[in-house]
């Protein structure tokens, strides 16, 4: 079963073992958007995407960097 948008936790940790150099706070939502469609185990409506869950990924995204 693949990842969906609502995986944020898991989204962040994919993220953070694929981009391990990137602040995410520096991450702009279209680039995080990109990346999280092109992780393998991603499989979600890319159309379901919008601001708040990009931003409930990046807030993940920090602290599991914490």
């Amino acid at each position: 079963m693949g990842l969906k948008w609502t995986d944020t936790l898991d989204i962040a940790i994919e993220l953070d073992e694929q981009y391990p150099d990137t602040d995410p706070l520096k991450v702009n939502f279209v680039d995080l958007r990109n990346w999280v469609l092109a992780l393998d185990d991603f499989d979600d409506d890319p159309e379901h995407s919008g601001e708040r869950i990009l931003e409930a990924i990046q807030m993940a995204w920090i602290e599991e960097r914490e």
